[in-house]
């Protein structure tokens, strides 16, 4: 008997049946705009082997106008219809199912040729789209049915029509973005023609045995968005129109509101879209946070929805379905919602990969063959540097043993998880130990090893990680100064802090100082936290009194050196988000200081490189974030005993703690081994 007998069952739609209720999320990965079809047919064969019912491919723009980026992918050609293709025979030879999601940006293109219902720049965007009149309108119709039809003569099993997250075809629901006096605008009637249109003529196109899926955004989460009377109208007309199954988009790009990140709680947006259960006879599938298989089968269980997207944990593991299905749920790598690797790779122009998972999209690359002669290696670090060596090497087929001078596995990230917001590395660290027993690690913790204890083995890798950096300040040594680790394990710390260091720890820690209860673990706290209504009650779910965050804990003031913005190396993503719960929570942020002394009332600092306006900040704690050191102590003693060794993760470089870096040398170290 499964746990997960909601999540397992197939979905019929008539004319075809998804073995499971799992629909593989779109996720622009740049694969396809690399031209290695191979490598693009592995990423999705991989998903597919792994069990998903249906894959949603990146979205594919319609025309030149309405792709995301210049040279975005699309079915432009023969050629291309040829070389998706072999997607689609790959997906198919393995047993799943495949949609190519149509993507019409519109006002988020970022290109001056992006075009709209109404001429209004996003707030996001470098370009002011052009106002499309009637033939332009029926243009962009046509060439969305076009896209259709070449998807299906590629082999396709349907396509998704993405009307949601503020793209083009959601411009046109809103009087946020449509101004138009014609019969597109004006009346919500009007305004909502065009996606209907176009799934009717994508209908009628394709006939009647492909899916049609269609991206509805139920919450926009921005001023004068759909009111819930509006969404289930769309609803309802999109079904009549001929479409098989609709999934949930929830808030535009342009939101202020996190919708996707790690210190979303999971499943949060559910209740949207079970809002909508009832409404519309064909099957609903809901979206966002939703990252193991328990959660999922609680969401299908409540009645929540028929089916449900997960989209960056087929990043993390692409035997999900599989490994759920044969009752191995803790060996399923977690997405931790971190989009270092994912979506801050989309948005810099990179390859899509997975802090986690190094081999997502990288499939024919980094590849982990068995061995032919087994090493006896030692990895000495069991931080995300030496875990993802130790295990990747034991999956080759090398004995392994993994030492720590802790009594736990996890290094640093048992630090993070300490951090409100970060409670996904809890099931991090636990995935690990998993994995070790799984490989057939031998571990031995609570070991600080020697130059001695390493000299029998074939290979050496020191993955020590980082220590803090001496920031060589006057006083430095008062009992109130403290370092981020000793917070973070618990030492305690006065009403008002300094925190000396604006990266991604000082962010953290502020966060740990400034807040009590998390609100990623209560959806209703988090949602008053950011001003999350009820799309019934309030147009465009935002709360008619905006955000209510929690009173702060403590008087934080968070200082750097820089004199630029504080937070400028957080995430692409996601610094945004840290910088504005940090805000609410009435953090004072001073960039461009010198710290000239530690003394027991504070810390006196200056600014610029004159030292002007010296003073004296009052504070009953000073917590040091000020960057790390490589801690290399044992691999400088190897080298001098003529040992030779690999040193990797933060005992390499440490600018910044850098799990994305850390777990990809490591992977990619135990491949070549």
């Amino acid at each position: 008997m499964t746990p997960y007998p909601h999540l397992l069952k197939p979905l019929d739609l008539g004319f075809t049946t998804l073995r499971n209720r799992v629909l593989m999320g779109s996720m622009h990965t740049g694969l396809e705009e690399a031209g290695d079809w191979p490598r693009v047919a592995a990423f999705y064969g991989a998903r597919a082997r792994g069990g998903v019912g249906l894959i949603v491919t990146g979205g594919m723009a319609p025309n030149k106008e309405g792709a995301v980026l210049p040279g975005a992918a699309g079915l432009f050609t023969e050629e291309d219809i040829a070389n998706h293709s072999t997607v689609t025979a790959k997906v198919h030879e393995e047993g799943g199912k495949i949609a190519m999601q149509i993507l019409h940006a519109g006002r988020y293109a970022y290109s001056p040729e992006c075009v709209s219902a109404s001429d209004i720049k996003s707030p996001i965007s470098m370009f002011k789209p052009k106002a499309l009149d009637e033939e332009g309108i029926e243009k962009q119709i046509a060439d969305m049915v076009t896209a259709a039809e070449r998807a299906q003569r590629a082999g396709y099993d349907g396509v998704e029509v993405m009307g949601s997250e503020g793209y083009f075809l959601n411009q046109f629901l809103v009087n946020h973005t449509n101004k138009r006096t014609d019969r597109w605008g004006g009346s919500y009637e009007n305004r909502m023609r065009l996606p209907v249109e176009v799934v009717r003529r994508v209908r009628e196109a394709v006939g009647p045995e492909f899916i049609v899926i269609y991206r509805l955004s139920m919450i926009d989460l921005i001023p004068n968005g759909s009111t819930w009377k509006e969404v289930v109208q769309l609803a309802k007309a999109i079904e009549a129109a001929g479409a098989s199954l609709i999934n949930t988009g929830i808030g535009w790009h342009e939101a202020r509101i996190p919708t996707i990140a790690t210190s979303v709680p999971r499943a949060a947006f559910a209740w949207v879209t079970k809002k909508l259960m009832g409404s519309v006879g064909i099957s609903v599938i809901t979206s966002n946070r939703i990252n193991t298989p328990e959660v999922a089968e609680e969401v299908l269980a409540e009645g929540s929805a028929d089916m449900v997207s997960m989209a960056r944990p087929f990043l993390a593991d692409a035997e999900f379905v599989a490994k759920a299905e044969a009752g191995q749920a803790a060996l399923i790598a977690p997405c931790i919602a971190c989009n270092q690797a994912c979506l801050d790779h989309t948005f810099s122009l990179k390859m899509s990969t997975c802090l986690v998972n190094p081999r997502a999209c990288n499939e024919t690359e980094l590849v982990l063959e068995p061995v032919t002669e087994a090493k006896s290696i030692a990895v000495v670090g069991a931080g995300p540097a030496g875990l993802s060596t130790a295990i990747a090497a034991a999956q080759r087929g090398h004995k392994v043993t993994l030492f720590d001078a802790a009594d736990e596995i996890g290094g640093q990230l048992n630090l993070a998880k300490q951090v409100p917001g970060k409670e996904e590395f809890k099931g991090f660290v636990a995935w690990y130990a998993a994995m070790l027993e799984d490989a057939g690690v031998t571990v031995e913790l609570g070991k600080r090893v020697q130059v001695d204890d390493l000299t029998d083995f074939n290979e050496v890798i020191i993955a020590t990680g980082a220590k803090p950096r001496d920031p060589e300040i006057k006083g430095q040594n008062l009992p109130h100064v403290l370092s981020y680790a000793e917070v973070l394990r618990g030492a305690e710390v006065g009403e008002r802090v300094a925190v000396i260091g604006a990266g991604g720890i000082g962010f953290d820690i502020c966060e740990y100082l400034v807040t009590g209860e998390s609100p990623t673990l209560d959806l209703e706290a988090w949602k008053a936290q950011w001003g999350v209504g009820d799309p019934s009650i309030s147009r465009g779910g935002l709360a008619g009194n905006g955000p209510q965050p929690e009173p702060s804990t403590r008087a934080v003031t968070l200082l750097q050196r820089k004199a630029t913005k504080l937070g400028k190396g957080l995430g692409k993503t996601t610094g945004w988000i840290h910088r504005a719960a940090l805000k609410m929570k009435g953090v004072r942020m001073v960039g461009g200081v010198n710290y000239e002394e530690f003394t027991a009332e504070g810390l006196m600092i200056s600014e610029g490189e004159a030292r002007e306006n010296p003073r004296l900040i009052e504070v009953d704690t000073i917590v040091l974030c000020a960057g790390q050191l490589p801690e290399r102590s044992l691999a400088d003693a190897l080298e001098a005993a003529g040992v030779n060794c690999h040193v990797i993760g933060g005992a390499d470089v440490a600018t910044e703690l850098d799990a994305k870096r850390a777990i990809n040398q490591g992977t990619r170290l135990a491949a070549g081994l």
